[in-house]
């Protein structure tokens, strides 16, 4: 019987729309929710029993319109919570379940159930891989883990997991892949097993990637300050991935960051932006698109002064 546990990410939904028509939610008497224009047309009827602090007039700041709760007269679905619409009012789909919540984007995808079967959507409520499985986690280094016939386990734990039925593999166009031997280190292990590098790139891309690959030794020793024991410079290596390239709503590269030693996981707080031209660079810190010049500063002063209060660390930051 296998068993994937879920972690929790705090990942917040980010909003990148340079202009958009402006739109607003509103509480009708009866305390439901919809969405009007700044005219007063009303794009989405009031008929939402809202969980979260949504107040009258708050503005619909994504690229689509999410409603967190429940829809009047509809029966409860399994794995689903919330409703998505685009922007002029259609309804798209219901995202997966998932802390308490809709479904984060993790390398820009989210999520979403539909008539039991989970599938993936993109930024801008584009259906980027069609639901057809009972459960796939979220991805991660360009790969999710998916299967059929299996479910939920009984437990009365607050974080169950997903047990039995048949498990693969899949990319991120939604194709199934196989194992292999691995021959890199951007190889990808999953349940013991290998997957080959998901990543390719153009010469553009490659310079993009190439900015940060030349900062790896300072951003591997910010990374790894307070990590315990010692660690080899060869296991300190961090690799660069773009893991969302531009598209409408959306003008940047994503580069997120993955540590070698740690099994390739993802670097959280090393998660990166760059303009479509590739010359503006961002940090996403804590959900906010910090310049990345700035958050490096930041990030060096504060590595120092660990080092001052911590100084047997042994791992040390060298400027």
């Amino acid at each position: 019987m296998k068993k994937t546990l879920l972690l929790i990410a705090m990942i917040p939904i980010l909003s990148f729309s340079q202009k958009k028509e402006v739109l607003k939610y509103f509480i009708s008497k009866d305390t439901l929710a919809g969405v009007k224009d700044q005219d007063g047309k009303i794009i989405v009827p009031a008929q939402f029993k809202i969980y979260s602090d949504l107040q009258d007039g708050d503005l619909v700041k994504e690229e689509t319109i999410y409603f967190d709760g429940s829809k009047k007269g509809e029966t409860k679905e399994k794995n689903a919570w919330g409703y998505v619409y685009d922007r002029k009012g259609n309804f798209l789909y219901r995202p997966f379940f998932y802390d308490n919540g809709a479904d984060y984007f993790k390398e820009g995808l989210r999520r979403f159930v539909k008539n039991g079967k989970v599938g993936f959507a993109d930024r801008n409520g584009k259906i980027a891989i069609e639901p057809k499985h009972d459960f796939v986690s979220y991805f991660e280094y360009g790969y999710a883990l998916f299967c059929d016939g299996c479910d939920w386990e009984k437990t009365e734990d607050e974080h169950k997991g997903i047990v039995g039925g048949t498990w693969g593999v899949m990319n991120s166009k939604g194709e199934t892949v196989k194992p292999i031997v691995k021959s890199s280190d951007k190889d990808k292990e999953i349940q013991g097993k290998y997957y080959p590098n998901p990543f390719h790139y153009n010469e553009k891309e490659k310079n993009i990637l190439q900015f940060f690959e030349k900062q790896n030794k300072t951003l591997s020793g910010l990374y790894y300050i307070n990590v315990y024991p010692e660690m080899s410079e060869a296991e300190k290596k961090l690799i660069f991935e773009i893991v969302e390239r531009p598209k409408e709503n959306f003008p940047y590269y994503q580069i997120n960051t993955y540590a070698v030693g740690m099994d390739l996981t993802m670097c959280d707080r090393f998660k990166f932006l760059v303009s479509e031209e590739g010359k503006e660079k961002y940090t996403m810190d804590y959900g906010e698109k910090v310049p990345y010049e700035e958050w490096l500063k930041n990030e060096i002063k504060e590595a120092e002064q660990f080092q001052k209060e911590r100084p047997d660390n042994p791992n040390k930051f060298v400027k």
